[in-house]
């Protein structure tokens, strides 16, 4: 049974900075692209990062780049997203996912993704 498990979630004010965690478990980690994606209230599943199964390769979100940053340790099946800088436009629940695919900007796309974690709220306060 695959699970992906977030963490590091909470509230932060506005300039601070968050790490969340993804811990995968029942799936062979080092074959899958890893994903984050938010959804603020009322809105859309959106892209925030994706790297890719060797950890060599991360891209970002247009309003998240140059300020979050992505890694994984592949030794403990588990994804960074360090968070820096956050206003509250950054508030939203942050979902893990897993995905097959190996590269493309077909990664921005939630329907790729095999596997998804259960989110954690980040709330950024102004």
């Amino acid at each position: 049974q695959v699970q992906l498990v977030e963490s590091g979630g909470g509230v932060v004010r506005s300039g601070g900075s968050l790490r969340l965690s993804c811990a995968a478990s029942g799936v062979a980690f080092e074959t899958y692209t890893m994903g984050w994606f938010r959804q603020a209230p009322g809105g859309e599943r959106l892209f925030v990062a994706r790297i890719g199964s060797s950890g060599g390769f991360a891209d970002y979100g247009y309003s998240v780049k140059g300020r979050f940053t992505l890694s994984r340790d592949n030794a403990k099946n588990t994804i960074y997203l360090q968070m820096n800088d956050l206003t509250p436009e950054d508030t939203a629940v942050y979902y893990c996912a897993a995905s097959t695919r190996l590269g493309g900007w077909v990664l921005w796309v939630q329907s790729v993704y095999d596997y998804w974690g259960q989110g954690t709220q980040v709330t950024v306060s102004s």
